[in-house]
């Protein structure tokens, strides 16, 4: 009976559920959506959530009207438009927005070139009047600073003071943003002496973190380079040591050297380096080292700096980092340390950084030497040759006559030579690291050695006068240390591989005969002309090339035996101040041009060229200490002297008589 009753609760279920699946033929889609989904609705009893009702599409009344109401801007409108916004943006952000729109509108006037200067005054005077009390305020702008600028060049004296005076206060601050920073610089470049010194004073306490700064590290090159000897050294003083930057008083001395100042004050070697170590690291680790006053603090670092330290220190240099530094004094001192005291890994680095750069850097007065001691120090002659010389043969000819460019190539025909190098370029291929010599023994001084004694201790990091830094003579120390021989490669073989292994000779003697004219009359060409004609010191030509330098020899006598004429533009070459001497010198050095020449233009025309600068080169002839070349012309030029028509210098003539 049970099972019959259930039977018919399921018929009638069934029932039900055919019944709702049955629509009307027309009935609307909403209520098809609403019978489709009472087929999945549970009962209640069995604890199912509500299913999810779709909410009705929203009812878009009036279409055609709210098209007509929303048409598409313009490309002109939509641009508007945006720069209305834009407008409106910049408003609530920037506090003195119309105050910079205006100055903007006068600077435009201002800054025109064929503008009459009261006019420009009068611009100037207004823009000064409406930034009058908030030119700290307005001076980080990009535009502001920019009119700032330009009123600071040609304002009068009484407003320039007027502007400094505001704006000193806030000098440390502006220092540090990107745009007032060249409004710092051009204030110090109009700076009277007074106020410069102020500004300097002002500075003290702060150039170590200025100088870890990006930006404020051009303010304190900037004041470094306006700055005279003793202002110079007050801002050097301030890294050395702790003492120095809290005691004014202690940097007023005439000792420049770090060694000298740490001599008189008693300062203790280890709390300098210490506090230079502090100062020196985060610059090179931010790779701030294109200023010169980084470069001066590094050198005197490494005057004091034990083994390891100044090992790190150059192996921290050795790379592209050092191309930004030789570009002043200093920093090219630095550039030649790292090549002598570096490892090959080291060298290879340095050499490899300059890839691209050789140009620019055989054209610079100070990076040029760096250069020089590459080529005077680099065993890997094949790299050297790859990456330096190689791009030094795509400018040879504008190097021959480059009072820079022509250090290298005169470095390689004749080292280390006097004449072409100052005395000074001379020092600084001779300086050293005292720590890092070839013997290893000579220290400025020894640390101490018993940590137990303190006062023993003190005793040995101080610097004690007996070990003075300038000796008797005057001399330093660290000149009277053994020179560093940089390679071990012997200089000669090297030399050779450079020149003429690698084919370098042979386009430098080929630009020679080429331009033989314009390097005789050039007042820097000359000097390389005379030594390829010679054929380098050692004669390190001979006997590879001699058949292009004979051709050589031959281009200049052919111009050399051209005829004299007064209606050519260019001088003779045998009358031309410097044509005239080049020759003479390669007369008295080289008989086998000595005889091409007599041969090819002089020979029988002695008497012509017996007077002014050409008189030089046929005295030559007799002053020669090769008796193959007196011999040459004794015959011809006897009478001439004889008769008083050829004269044969004092000097010349003692030293043939003795």
């Amino acid at each position: 009976m049970a099972a019959k009753n259930r039977q018919g609760e399921e018929a009638k279920k069934r029932k039900h559920i055919a019944g709702a699946n049955k629509t009307e033929p027309g009935a609307s889609p909403s209520k098809k959506r609403k019978l489709d989904a009472s087929k999945t609705r549970i009962p209640p009893n069995k604890g199912a959530k509500k299913p999810f009702k779709p909410s009705k599409p929203p009812i878009r009344a009036n279409l055609d009207n709210s098209k007509e109401d929303k048409a598409p801007l313009t490309k002109r409108e939509g641009r508007l438009k945006a720069k209305e916004l834009a407008e409106a943006r910049k408003k609530k952000r920037k506090r003195h927005y119309n105050l910079e729109q205006e100055l903007a509108s006068l600077w435009e006037r201002m800054r025109v070139r064929n503008i009459a200067k009261e006019d420009r005054s009068k611009f100037i005077t207004e823009a000064l009047q409406k930034m009058k009390g908030k030119i700290p305020e307005i001076a980080g702008s990009h535009v502001s600073s920019r009119v700032l600028q330009t009123c600071v060049k040609f304002c009068s004296q009484s407003e320039k003071d007027a502007v400094f005076e505001e704006l000193r206060p806030h000098f440390l601050t502006l220092a540090c943003n990107t745009y007032a920073v060249h409004l710092v610089k051009k204030m110090l470049d109009n700076a009277s002496k007074k106020q410069l010194a102020g500004f300097i004073s002002s500075l003290r306490g702060h150039v170590a973190s200025l100088l870890r700064h990006m930006v404020g590290s051009v303010v304190i090159e900037h004041a470094y380079q306006q700055g005279n000897a003793t202002q110079r050294q007050e801002l050097l003083m301030e890294l050395y040591s702790t003492e120095l930057q809290l005691f004014k008083d202690l940097t007023l001395m005439k000792e420049s050297r770090l060694l000298d100042v740490m001599s008189k004050l008693g300062l203790q070697k280890a709390s300098v380096l210490r506090h230079l170590s502090l100062v020196i690291q985060p610059i090179l680790e931010k790779g701030i080292v294109d200023h010169s006053i980084i470069h001066r603090v590094l050198i005197e670092y490494l005057t004091i700096a034990d083994k390891s330290s100044a090992a790190e220190v150059i192996e921290q240099l050795s790379g592209p980092l050092l191309v930004r530094m030789i570009h002043t004094r200093d920093g090219s001192r630095l550039g030649m340390l790292c090549v002598k005291h570096g490892s090959a890994k080291e060298r290879k680095k340095i050499v490899k950084g300059m890839k691209s750069h050789i140009s620019k850097i055989a054209h610079d007065q100070y990076g040029s030497m760096v250069l020089v001691c590459i080529v005077s120090t680099v065993d890997d002659t094949k790299l050297v040759t790859k990456i330096v010389l190689r791009e030094l043969q795509t400018i040879l000819k504008e190097l021959v006559f480059d009072r820079n460019g022509r250090r290298v190539l005169l470095q390689l025909l004749h080292p280390n030579c006097s004449r072409y190098l100052s005395p000074d370029d001379l020092a600084s291929l001779d300086s050293n690291i005292p720590t890092l010599c070839a013997k290893g023994e000579f220290e400025v001084n020894s640390e101490a050695k018993s940590s137990n004694d303190e006062e023993s201790s003190n005793k040995d990091e101080t610097i004690p006068e007996s070990t003075a830094i300038e000796a008797n003579d005057g001399s330093s120390l660290a000149d009277k240390i053994q020179s560093v021989e940089g390679g071990k490669k012997n200089p000669s073989l090297r030399r050779k591989e450079l020149l003429v292994d690698g084919g370098f000779a042979e386009n430098l003697i080929k630009i020679c005969i080429e331009h033989a004219g314009e390097l005789l009359r050039s007042n820097f060409g000359k000097e390389v002309l005379y030594e390829v004609a010679i054929g380098g010191s050692d004669s390190i030509l001979h006997p590879a090339l001699d058949d292009k330098l004979n051709t050589l020899h031959e281009a200049i006598s052919s111009l050399a035996a051209e005829s004299k004429s007064e209606d050519s533009e260019e001088e003779h070459v045998l009358e031309n101040f410097h044509s005239s001497r080049t020759i003479r010198n390669l007369v008295l050095d080289c008989p086998s041009f000595a005889s091409t020449l007599w041969k090819t233009a002089l020979e029988g025309k002695c008497e012509l060229w017996a007077q002014g600068h050409s008189c030089k080169v046929v005295s030559a002839f007799l002053e020669s200490t090769h008796p193959e070349v007196q011999k040459l012309a004794r015959k011809e030029l006897q009478p001439l002297v004889d008769g008083g028509a050829l004269k044969i210098s004092e000097t010349k003539k003692a030293t043939k008589e003795g």
